[in-house]
């Protein structure tokens, strides 16, 4: 079929809508050369079964991951036909293309996920024009090629850094930063609202545009227009009716002093972009950055995605509201009338409209709303739930409700910062009128700003007398509170503030805990008081460790936690860090990490047996195994030299004292110098030594006085600053236990495998290593273990980003039941025959490591007769033609690598320490949960003694 004979067949063509759709839609699959639908599995017409009340499915055509099609009669709404199309999107699987077509018409609408709607409409007389019907034909073909340039989070940014740019500049002229930031907001909302037409013939654009180069002009005209936009009744600006926006957006207007970069700035952005395109979910928080003075992380960060922030809306809005949802849907199936006037009809009618009532009352707090993320895609899970009974309830038979219920009216939020609270209400009013928009919904009118007064701008935790604030009562809590851990938070928030928190949370928060658990508490709080539901909040994953977990603890003492995800990536103010996403209160089904359990115990473990629950946490500090094991010293300044420096000072003979300098310069190991290479950092260790003596190390103490001294005598611990010589934490205890010792037994804190090594007594464990004082290989086997390992990393969790296991020396090792008949108190193992296998195979585990990790021939090692004078360790140099191959030959790689040879001696070792604690059926295939659950009864055992 030609073009001039579609024309002529489907111009002023007065079929009717049904007898005319698929002839048409055939004849354009000739013209366009392309396969026309026969294949009801993936294109066909009429996609999807009749509803109840006999109306039309859900697309009259509809193609697999190409288009839905909606077909009308000339001159009919084509509005209407798109919100057809939207409503149903879900059951045609979210295809890329939504196209409407009145036959005379056909509009291309763009549904790609995080791009903007690009409209594309084609009148049927230029399908003479080539290039027309190229764009109808990768409607069939190729989605791809009408894909929007830009993404939503693209346009977002750019427009973002344009704001930033045009508010630094006006701050820099001495104007209140509060003032620019309030103006530009405004301005950045006229140009949103005239591109969604809710100003008229973009009246904003016009005026800076007409405004030229006179800013006095500008700065009147834009105040006139605000002022239209805040009365009540509606404005007039010139030839323009303007409607009511109120809101609290345009009650203070104030335009500060314009100049002619500013103007050309604001035009520049009000006619080159398309302001309905801006991403809410990145919005506030990058305008934020842009707007205000003191925020510190950068534009172009990246933030986490909406995907990991609805695994706390989901369980906490739609899907208990889904679940109520399906209970009325039921009753109205079983109890509806076909008769509009019967009395089963009105019954299931007021039990819809019962629900709708439901969704308007409901409430969500985020009490740390920052720009209002969190707010916005409640609302939208709001909106989206309300849609979603919209369309069944016609589909029932029932008639539609014409007004939405949810709106920005159930959103309540807290927030300290006065640039992000103003932004989250702004990030909700426009994610709000988008959502209106692409769901063909009318926008709110009168005032089409709705009140968001319940976004308030204080202090989620103390009110100005220091007493604790209070949370207005709503149906569930969501929200991302600050991650600020007890270091940082007297350095951001000051010693005064600090200590006023923890007086007042006093009992309920432990001090020392981060700044995020004071949420959980109160959250908690609101649950136990009856002033909501549930909560959902999001945490560093250290809510899990023994300092934090006291408010998870007190959470399954008055409710329970019924949703977690223990580990999750996430990005906080552009650093990505590891975190644990946590939901309490009242729930009907408990999930961990998206499977069904039990119970989630505090440290975000769960159990999947209701008769024998498995609650880690239940584990108590065993007296046998109390003050075993220590981190190594805290350094607190840089006392830190290189291997040459070191070996220099080594071989001075010339201090008045006439000691060497070994006493106080000796080898340092951190935990990468285990997982990797040794770094060959020496470390200046004058231990408990007073200045006097200290000074006699005439080079070591040169150097301390000039690097470290300068730092030290400012830290805000007297002890640091007075002692600034010696180490920030000694470790005393520690030296004293590793006193009469040749080796040590340690671990890093954190690595990624858990596994144990022995230490010459003369080389400085760092803190970051886990300090045993012990030598015998009894107490290395059982450590090197399976099961110590297993119940390691149970009981330390895992931490940083990288999501490595963490060793924690009292939780982990000092709940630890080592095997019946094992001696803490003898230090170098003295035990009977029953341990006799775990020793000869945690010795041959290390003999065999050690020449995985140094093949012999490959190193030479140095010495100097200093070092071997004091007892340090030969150095590892090697060869030429070995050195690369050397450098990967790291306890990390090896582990990673897991090579027979490791995995044969690790199981040997795994079956002489069952055998200790009597296991006989121990194998391979026991489970970890097993492993835990007898240690832990080992251990209620021993605590109980």
């Amino acid at each position: 079929m030609t073009p001039e004979e579609f024309i002529s067949t489907w111009k002023d063509n007065k079929l009717t809508e049904r007898g005319g759709a698929q002839a048409h839609f055939d004849d354009l699959c000739d013209l366009l050369g392309v396969d026309k639908p026969r294949d009801p599995d993936t294109y066909c017409f009429e996609r999807g079964a009749k509803k109840s009340d006999g109306g039309d499915g859900w697309a009259d055509v509809w193609k697999r991951g190409y288009f839905g099609w909606e077909n009308k009669k000339p001159g009919r709404d084509l509005d209407a036909a798109l919100k057809q199309l939207t409503d149903y999107s879900l059951h045609l699987e979210n295809p890329p293309l939504l196209v409407v077509s009145d036959r005379e018409r056909i509009i291309i609408h763009t549904a790609f996920t995080g791009y903007p709607d690009e409209p594309r409409e084609i009148h049927i007389e230029e399908l003479v024009r080539p290039e027309k019907r190229e764009i109808l034909r990768w409607v069939f073909t190729d989605p791809q090629k009408l894909r929007p340039e830009k993404s939503t989070a693209a346009i977002t940014a750019e427009a973002a850094g344009h704001f930033a740019e045009l508010a630094k500049a006006m701050r820099d002229r001495g104007i209140d930063s509060q003032i620019v930031a309030h103006f530009l907001v405004q301005c950045l909302f006229c140009m949103f609202a005239e591109d969604e037409t809710l100003l008229p013939n973009r009246v904003f654009a016009n005026i800076l545009n007409n405004a030229g180069g006179d800013v006095d002009k500008a700065g009147n005209r834009i105040g006139k227009l605000f002022t239209a936009m805040q009365k009540k009744t509606g404005g007039e600006y010139g030839d323009h009716d303007i409607a009511w926006f109120n809101g609290g957006l345009f009650k203070t207007i104030e335009v500060p002093p314009l100049i002619v970069t500013d103007l050309a700035a604001l035009n520049a952005a009000a006619g080159n972009m398309d302001w309905r395109s801006i991403d809410p979910t990145i919005f506030g928080t990058l305008f934020e950055r842009g707007l205000d003075p003191a925020a510190r992380a950068p534009l172009g960060a990246h933030y986490t995605d909406t995907g990991t922030i609805s695994k706390l809306i989901h369980p906490l809005i739609t899907e208990p509201l889904l679940a109520e949802w399906q209970l009325v849907k039921a009753f109205i199936v079983l109890g509806r009338g076909k008769a509009k006037r019967t009395k089963e009809y009105k019954k299931a009618r007021s039990a819809y409209q019962g629900f709708l009532q439901r969704l308007n009352h409901f409430r969500v707090l985020d009490p740390a709303c920052g720009s209002g993320n969190f707010l916005y895609l409640s609302l939208i899970a709001l909106r989206n739930l309300e849609k979603h009974v919209y369309i069944e309830a016609q589909e029932l038979g029932l008639e539609p409700e014409l007004l939405m219920q949810t709106g920005p009216h159930n959103i309540f939020g807290i927030e300290i910062n006065e640039y992000a609270a103003e932004l989250a209400r702004v990030t909700v009013w426009i994610g709000d009128i988008q959502w209106c928009r692409r769901n063909g919904w009318e926008v709110a009118r009168n005032p089409i700003l709705r009140s968001l007064e319940g976004i308030e701008h204080r202090d989620a935790l103390l009110n100005a007398d220091g007493s604790e604030a209070e949370w207005p009562q709503v149906d569930v809590i969501v929200g991302n509170p600050p991650f600020l851990g007890d270091k940082m938070m007297r350095g951001e928030l000051g010693d005064t503030y600090v200590e006023a928190v923890r007086k007042c949370y006093k009992g309920r928060v432990p001090g020392g805990a981060d700044l995020v658990t004071y949420w959980f508490e109160k959250a908690r709080a609101q649950i136990e008081e009856g002033l909501t539901e549930a909560a959902g909040l999001v945490a560093t994953n250290s809510i899990r460790q023994k300092r934090n977990r006291t408010v998870l603890e007190r959470i399954r003492m008055s409710t329970s936690i019924f949703e977690a995800w223990s580990d999750e990536d996430w990005v906080n103010e552009g650093a990505a860090v590891r975190v644990s996403l946590v939901c309490f209160g009242r729930a009907n089904r408990t999930r961990l990490d998206g499977n069904p359990v039990a119970v989630i115990h505090a440290d975000l473990t769960g159990s999947t047996q209701t008769d024998e629950i498995l609650d880690l946490t239940e584990a108590q500090p065993l007296i046998a195994n109390k003050g075993r094991s220590f981190f190594g010293i805290c350094l607190a300044g840089p006392f830190k030299v290189d291997t040459a420096t070191a070996l220099e000072w080594l071989k001075d003979s010339g201090n008045p004292n006439g000691r060497p300098n070994s006493d106080v310069v000796r080898p340092i190991y951190n935990g990468s110098d285990i997982t990797r290479r040794w770094a060959g950092n020496w470390v200046v260790d004058f231990a408990a030594m007073e200045l006097a003596d200290a000074a006699d190390y005439i080079a070591p103490f040169a150097y301390v006085e000039a690097k470290v001294k300068p730092i030290r005598v400012n830290n805000n611990r007297k002890a640091r600053a007075e002692k600034w010589w010696q180490h920030g934490e000694k470790r005393p205890a520690m030296r004293t236990s590793l006193s009469g010792l040749t080796y040590f037994i340690a671990t890093p804190e954190t690595a990624k495998h858990r596994f144990f090594i022995k230490f010459p007594v003369a080389v400085a464990p760092e803190h970051s290593l886990i300090v045993i004082p012990r030598q015998d290989d009894v107490t290395f086997g059982i450590l090197s273990s399976r099961i110590h390992c297993v119940w390691a990393l149970a009981k330390g969790g895992r931490m940083g980003f990288g999501n490595d296991p963490r060793y924690n020396a009292s939780l982990t090792f000092e709940t630890f039941p080592f095997p019946l008949g094992f001696d803490l108190e003898a230090k170098n193992g003295q035990y009977g025959v029953a341990f006799i296998d775990i020793a000869e195979a945690a010795a041959e585990l290390d003999v065999w490591r050690g020449k995985w990790l140094n093949p012999e021939g490959w190193l030479d090692w140095e010495s100097t007769p200093e070092e071997q004078k004091a007892g340090f360790p030969p150095r590892p140099i090697p060869k030429a033609e070995y050195a690369t191959a050397w450098k990967k030959r790291t306890l990390t790689n090896l582990y990673n690598e897991m090579p027979s040879g490791l995995k044969l001696r690790q199981e040997k070792i795994d079956r002489a320490v069952a055998a200790a604690y009597g296991w006989t059926d121990y194998n391979a295939e026991m489970s970890d949960e097993e492993i835990l659950r007898r240690l832990l009864a080992l251990n209620r055992d021993r605590a109980a003694e």
